[in-house]
């Protein structure tokens, strides 16, 4: 889950029948059944895994290590030579303190499974495994899990084209989730980059679930149960709303190959005729009279921008909500404060959340 999303990321479980929900850093716990857990897979936006734990046991060491990973399950029905496997680590026990040397263990006590059951073994796959495994130590023991998501839920599948510092899916949807847009009131972003904020707040208006193009690693479980997943697909697809009619969805981008590369991404998504994309600089741009939402994630200086030019980007970006957009709110996503200044105007509310490791604040704006 991506950090400061942990709670919105708990609503959004509970929503789609997740139980015992428990926020945690970058990380939500929760019980579901299988039907549940499948229906997370296709519809939830927010997590990057999906983690099903099968066993926990106390670990002090590569000895309690090797033997819990043996008996933690039925490796004759899960993990046949033919198969592939990658394991991820998090956490360290006593003498397993850096994470390959733990996977490395994983895997031994497994091949060794292997080989007294077939006298062959499996091949590691760190790509595109049939059976990806998750290890987590500590508190003095160790929990296994199977990563249902294959590759991280965060790639919906349409955005083949990226700026060079792309907001990732999962955490644009978060964001949208957290300024309330509920698809009634006109969204515009000044700044838009790949489209990706306009892209989530629109699925998220249509009830498109995320996950139906997505490959999944759970579809090789051993206990993968064929047509309760297709009754959650069927149940996914369903909710999507026939009718694309939406208020006024608009990004604004002053580079040209940009915007292109946002407009492709827009049509990947299948929302040509939901979000328009304008090519040009947002000061000249008219905004219907409000309410409405301003979103955006300008440059923060880091990655992309010099900062003394940046201030003016800043500058005219507040200018223009309080020219151009009386009675909208605006939110912006801020990961220098320096430059946030320069807008001039008072943040109402200051939201952590980190951005590819950036800490960054979702700030709220009242432009009256």
């Amino acid at each position: 889950m991506p950090q400061g999303l942990e709670a919105a990321g708990g609503e959004e479980l509970i929503a789609l029948g997740a139980h015992a929900v428990k926020p945690g850093r970058r990380a939500v716990s929760f019980e579901a059944d299988m039907a549940c857990l499948y229906r997370l897979h296709l519809q939830a936006r927010l997590p990057f895994h999906l983690l099903r734990q099968v066993a926990r046991f106390p670990c002090q060491g590569r000895e309690d290590l090797y033997e819990g990973i043996r008996q933690a399950l039925d490796w004759e029905r899960w993990l046949h030579p033919s198969m592939t496997f990658r394991v991820d680590v998090t956490g360290t026990a006593p003498g397993l303190n850096h994470s390959h040397f733990t996977a490395l263990q994983v895997k031994n006590a497994l091949v060794d499974a292997q080989r007294d059951l077939w006298g062959e073994r499996s091949s590691i796959d760190l790509a595109d495994p049939d059976l990806s495994l998750h290890l987590h130590l500590g508190h003095g023991e160790a929990q296994l899990s199977l990563d249902g998501s294959g590759s991280s839920l965060h790639r919906r599948g349409y955005r083949a084209a990226m700026g060079a510092a792309p907001l990732k899916e999962n955490l644009a949807a978060g964001l949208i989730r957290l300024t309330g847009w509920d698809g009634s009131q006109p969204i515009v972003d000044p700044c838009c980059g790949s489209g990706v904020l306009l892209i989530e707040a629109a699925l998220t208006a249509l009830q498109q679930a995320p996950g139906l193009k997505h490959h999944f690693a759970l579809e090789s479980w051993a206990d993968f149960q064929p047509e309760l997943w297709d009754k959650e697909v069927n149940r996914a697809r369903q909710r999507r709303r026939g009718d694309l009619t939406l208020p006024l969805l608009l990004g604004i981008e002053a580079n040209p190959t940009i915007a292109d590369q946002a407009r492709a991404n827009v049509a990947a998504a299948g929302l040509s005729g939901v979000i328009q994309i304008c090519t040009g600089r947002f000061s000249d741009q008219p905004l219907p009279d409000g309410p409405g939402v301003l979103v955006c994630n300008p440059p923060y200086g880091q990655r992309i921008g010099d900062e003394a030019e940046l201030k003016e980007l800043y500058r005219e970006l507040g200018n223009y909500a309080k020219t151009k957009a009386p009675g909208w709110r605006l939110w912006l996503l801020s990961g220098n404060r320096n430059l946030t200044g320069a807008l001039r105007l008072k943040a109402e509310q200051r939201i952590p959340v980190s951005n590819g490791g950036i800490d960054c604040r979702w700030l709220r704006y009242e432009i009256r």
